[in-house]
């Protein structure tokens, strides 16, 4: 786990592709920067994503953050306060409908990784288990962290190069 007396490094995805879509990004950062223990260190440009699985739908505006977390803060009670955010500015995560896991949301926070943290609980999955497959993570990841390199000793530079994505601007199609 993390040595109590060091900040611990997270990664967070954001994502909105309903409503004022880069208003919705602006206010979850402000929220996860008002939160206890955390302190917001870098924010990746705002990328236009091509929808992934569920492809009739708007497109997505994404960006990565990286937050220092102090010992107070475990991934487990990250997780819980950027759901906690999810819920307050209106996302309903019920899974009443399997298509829905990749549908419209005002807002979509994913913990990506916590430090060198590897763990699956029925909550959470660190690394993030999707998060090399998808260009719309590994850019803006790439923009803030370009010298990241995964738990298991991939470089973040090898898992972009293993996908096949257009980047034109800010637009991302995959």
């Amino acid at each position: 786990m993390q040595n109590s007396l060091q900040a611990v490094e997270a990664f967070i995805c954001l994502g909105s592709n309903m409503g004022d879509t880069d208003g919705n990004l602006a206010r979850a950062v402000e929220a996860i920067s008002a939160l206890e223990g955390v302190s917001l260190e870098a924010a990746s440009g705002v990328y236009r994503t091509e929808p992934q699985e569920k492809k009739d739908q708007a497109w997505f505006a994404n960006q990565v953050i990286r937050v220092s977390c102090d010992a107070r803060t475990s991934p487990e009670t990250l997780l819980a306060s950027l759901l906690n955010i999810e819920s307050s500015m209106g996302r309903c995560r019920d899974g009443s409908a399997p298509e829905d896991r990749f549908g419209p949301r005002i807002i979509d926070l994913d913990l990506l990784l916590f430090g060198s943290s590897v763990m699956a609980t029925e909550t959470l999955v660190l690394p993030h288990p999707r998060m090399q497959q998808r260009a719309f993570v590994l850019i803006p990841l790439h923009e803030i962290a370009p010298e990241l390199t995964f738990p298991d000793g991939k470089t973040l530079l090898q898992a972009l190069n293993a996908l096949q994505f257009r980047l034109v601007g800010d637009q991302i199609w995959q």
